[in-house]
């Protein structure tokens, strides 16, 4: 009842339509019942089922990722000060992978912080940044990888130039990745638990009687387990967005030791390079950063505190 999709082209080529009969079929043979209405956006498919519930889809390709979020979600569940889905099922079905998992309510962070004020924007940068402290201290599935992080951003190094030329970025940005690179340790103090997209679009709140609450978290298939700055990349371009003030607030929040704060700016522009999803040209129309021309201005503009 689910369309094939063994590859990258024949899950592109897939619509909507497509999926419906599928999810429907699933829903049936899960016993459940109410509206099953699809979300829009992200990179897999989610659907609401009546108010309290969601199903999400994992094609063959991607069924890994079913195992690292059914493990990240069942680890965290309860732990953090931010709502997290509860997972009420997870297998196969028609050789797709899913996750019957409890709805999270509230307005993503992109859509609300237009009315969030001031004062309460600091505040919520300050229990964001509790809320990543206290997912690092939680310990990793055994599921997630990678098992050697300093292989991983060797890997990751080799790759990230021609990742970002393709993706448009300009030629003198090119050119200084591999000294930059070169020039930054990054021999993590441990390995932790990382969200690795831990960003506005996946952060909920609500208003309540004037005040932002965090209501919460989604969004773990790509979760890893690697050094605690490479979650900071999220933070930096979509959530404090380069603003000094809201990234000192994040980090007092964190925990953040006082002493390497000065270090840290270059330390996440490496792995804003070396980002699976690492995409310059994406960053910039997020947080442009006129007169910037090498890489530790730029990790001043968009990281600094």
């Amino acid at each position: 009842m689910l369309p094939v999709a063994e590859t990258e082209e024949q899950y592109d080529a897939i619509e909507a339509a497509d999926l419906r009969a599928g999810v429907l079929a699933l829903c049936e043979h899960l016993g459940l019942t109410g509206d099953v209405v699809a979300f829009d956006g992200g990179s897999l498919p989610v659907y609401a089922v009546g108010d309290d519930l969601v199903v999400k889809l994992y094609p063959p390709l991607y069924l890994h990722e079913m195992r690292i979020e059914r493990d990240a979600l069942r680890t965290l569940e309860g732990r953090l000060p931010i709502p997290t889905p509860g997972v009420k099922d997870a297998g196969e079905f028609h050789c797709w992978g899913y996750i019957l998992m409890d709805r999270l309510h509230g307005e993503d962070l992109k859509q609300a912080w237009p009315k969030v004020p001031r004062h309460e924007r600091e505040r919520l940068a300050v229990q964001l940044g509790r809320a990543l402290a206290e997912l690092h201290a939680v310990t990793p599935p055994e599921v997630l990888g990678p098992a050697d992080w300093a292989a991983f951003c060797a890997e990751r190094a080799a790759a990230t130039t021609e990742q970002n030329r393709r993706r448009g970025l300009d030629e003198a940005w090119l050119a200084q990745i591999p000294n930059f690179l070169a020039s930054v340790d990054l021999e993590p103090d441990e390995t932790v638990l990382l969200h690795t997209e831990f960003m506005h679009v996946h952060v909920l709140v609500r208003e309540e009687a004037g005040a932002w609450r965090l209501s919460g978290l989604f969004d773990f298939e790509p979760a890893m387990r690697g050094a605690r700055e490479y979650d900071l990349v999220a933070v930096g371009i979509f959530l404090t967005r380069g603003d000094r003030s809201l990234m000192r607030a994040f980090l007092d929040g964190y925990g953040y030791p006082e002493e390497r704060r000065a270090a840290l700016p270059r330390t996440v522009m490496a792995y804003a390079l070396l980002h699976v999803y690492s995409h310059l040209p994406w960053y910039f129309q997020e947080v442009p950063a006129p007169g910037a021309a090498t890489f530790d201005e730029l990790a001043d503009h968009w990281f600094g505190v």
